[in-house]
């Protein structure tokens, strides 16, 4: 069952790359609880079907870190960019983009935290596996309050703009 409005995210084990030491971690990837994450904060998480593929690298990421500020000034705390890849593919991918501090790059390199939002994206007949829907949610203390998920690969929803407009 997808998530929903009103439903409390799972709690799960993701990963992202640290590529400089911070906060006593070194280089690498860490893994982090979403709960402990989540908790007294307002998160806005894209999801996206892949790493450096085209409309996730050209313009959906492209978009929020476009309006990083006036997310933040709508009240968001952090914005997480989530996709079925492993910590090193969305560290690079978001030292590509230029993300710095602005967006968490979030791995759920197995796909099992995907499948607890029932947004998995069946993408084997094309060789990709298993992937993550596209989609945009805001998370008030773990509580999903915005949710927009696409159909097939588009992207009319869950870009920042829209988030802005339905948050603003």
């Amino acid at each position: 069952m997808t998530i929903r409005i009103g439903d409390t995210l799972p709690d799960g084990t993701l990963q992202e790359f640290f590529a400089v030491e911070r906060d006593g971690c070194p280089v690498g990837p860490h893994s982090f609880s979403v709960a402990d994450q989540l908790r007294g904060k307002t998160v806005a998480i894209f999801g996206v079907p892949g790493a450096f593929t085209p409309t996730c690298s050209e313009r959906h990421l492209p978009g929020y870190l476009a309006n990083y500020d006036a997310l933040r000034a709508n009240g968001v705390d952090e914005i997480w960019c989530f996709s079925v890849n492993d910590a090193f593919v969305m560290g690079a991918w978001g030292r590509e983009e230029g993300v710095g501090d602005k967006i968490r790059m979030v791995a759920d390199g197995s796909g099992t935290y995907t499948a607890k939002l029932g947004l998995e994206l069946d993408l084997v007949a094309a060789g990709l596996g298993t992937r993550c829907k596209r989609f945009s949610l805001v998370a008030q203390d773990g509580v999903v309050t915005l949710l927009n998920v696409e159909d097939g690969g588009e992207l009319t929803v869950s870009g920042a703009e829209t988030m802005l407009e339905q948050i603003g």
